[in-house]
């Protein structure tokens, strides 16, 4: 039986885990099949990190807008039942920005509702 030489495209195929796992640390970046392990446990933990970054941020958000408004004698919650009650569309991520720029903002905007 004839010899035959395999093609381009295994090597084409570790090339690219290989270019993907680069900058990982001794044999990861190296070795085919440790490196293919590292990029699926890469992968997994950057999906897994994108849905912890959203619940993350959200409550910076809620902590930064409750520190505001406690300093005003209104919690958090009664702030947002309030705006969900008048029908206010103002996010947590807005309301926390106001927080950090433009407190007497806040301090108008929970006034005006809760009072």
């Amino acid at each position: 039986m004839t010899r035959v030489r395999r093609g381009y495209i295994a090597r084409r195929r570790r090339r690219k885990i290989r270019l993907f796992a680069a900058t990982f640390r001794g044999a990861h970046s190296r070795l085919t099949r440790t490196a293919t392990q590292q990029k699926i446990r890469a992968l997994v933990s950057s999906h897994r990190g994108r849905g912890r970054q959203k619940r993350d941020f959200r409550r910076l958000w809620i902590t930064r807008i409750n520190a505001v408004t406690r300093e005003n004698g209104v919690s958090y919650s009664r702030l947002i039942h309030e705006l969900r009650k008048r029908q206010l569309l103002l996010n947590r991520k807005i309301l926390a920005q106001i927080a950090i720029s433009n407190r007497n903002c806040l301090y108008m905007i929970s006034n005006d509702i809760i009072k």
